[in-house]
């Protein structure tokens, strides 16, 4: 039977909060008294996720698992799990029971009245530093302003998507994904659910701050030419600077009076320089992924596939046997 709804859930190492996440998810999926499915993407986990998952599978008949043939990262993860879905309104939501199972019957309420996306915004954000509390906050607020188009604010990718709204973003092929950026771009109607974010289950969190600096650029990278045109300014402003500068000197030797010396022509190198330098390393985020683009890899790898009575379907789609660049 085609499921009504289906359930992304992305696992990297996830074995401690494993058996609860499946347990909440099945039960809130029951509720709604649709056909369902949950498909976990095994994003290379290294520990006992893999088996733990294959398990899973055999088991309930309602569980799907793609494992990947190495870690892709949780955008790609998430991106396979469209490519698998089968149902009318998908849901994605994290393996760590941060965001909570219970608040997936309000979303699909919000999706029968004809919503395309129903995204869920914190109020709270329990288990987090004040650091990633503010970052995020200011953030959100940055790429709205850079973008030109609304990111909703205090949002992650937990939300349920219309069948549309998932194919349309599904044709965006580009390697560094952002998708609450993506989802939000593609328009439609969209509303959101207000809910309490848990702290994480078990485990460690996968998204050290290497990972969300670099999810964060791809956000301004992927929506905004804006750091293009403060190359433009920093660079009519550098020359108005040293232009005046040179100018001034000038005087200053035409009227016999000391140069300002070696110093200060040090630190007015020094300045252009680190401009140039940073102004390049701008060009060279863009044209990095420019040369992801071109070299037209897949985004991921499946290696093994359970569960669901597509699999021979999924397999034999030659789209959606992707890899991509980290």
């Amino acid at each position: 039977m085609k499921p009504v709804f289906s359930v992304i859930i992305p696992a990297f190492n996830e074995e401690e909060v494993l058996a609860a996440s499946y347990a909440r998810l099945d039960a809130a999926m029951r509720g709604l008294g649709e056909p369902y499915e949950l498909i976990f993407v095994n994003d290379g986990s290294r520990d006992n996720t893999p088996h733990l998952l294959r398990a899973l599978a055999s088991e309930h008949p309602e569980v799907r698992v793609l494992h990947f043939a190495r870690n892709f990262g949780h955008q790609i993860a998430v991106t396979a799990g469209l490519d698998a879905a089968r149902g009318d309104a998908i849901v994605i939501i994290d393996c760590d029971l941060q965001d909570p199972p219970e608040i997936i019957p309000e979303m699909a309420a919000k999706w029968r009245e004809g919503y395309d996306v129903v995204y869920g915004r914190r109020l709270k954000r329990d288990g987090e530093t004040v650091f990633k509390k503010l970052t995020a906050w200011c953030y959100y607020r940055a790429l709205r302003a850079l973008s030109g188009f609304t990111i909703p604010a205090d949002t992650g990718d937990f939300r349920l998507v219309s069948r549309r709204a998932a194919d349309a973003v599904r044709a965006m092929p580009e390697h560094n994904r952002f998708l609450r950026g993506m989802f939000a771009w593609v328009g439609f109607r969209q509303t959101e659910v207000a809910y309490h974010r848990d702290k994480r289950f078990a485990g460690e969190t996968k998204y050290p701050l290497k990972k969300m600096l670099r999810l964060a650029a791809n956000g301004i990278l992927s929506f905004s030419t804006r750091p293009l045109d403060w190359i433009f300014l920093l660079g009519a402003l550098t020359l108005g600077v040293g232009g005046t500068w040179l100018l001034v000197l000038l005087i200053l030797l035409l009227c016999g009076t000391a140069g300002l010396g070696l110093s200060a022509l040090a630190a007015l190198c020094t300045t252009l320089a680190g401009m140039i330098l940073l102004s390049l390393g701008i060009l060279g985020a863009y044209l990095g992924r420019i040369y992801d683009e071109v070299k037209g890899r897949p985004l991921y790898l499946i290696a093994e596939e359970q569960g669901g009575e597509s699999s021979k379907e999924h397999e034999g789609r030659d789209s959606h046997t992707h890899e991509a660049s980290d």
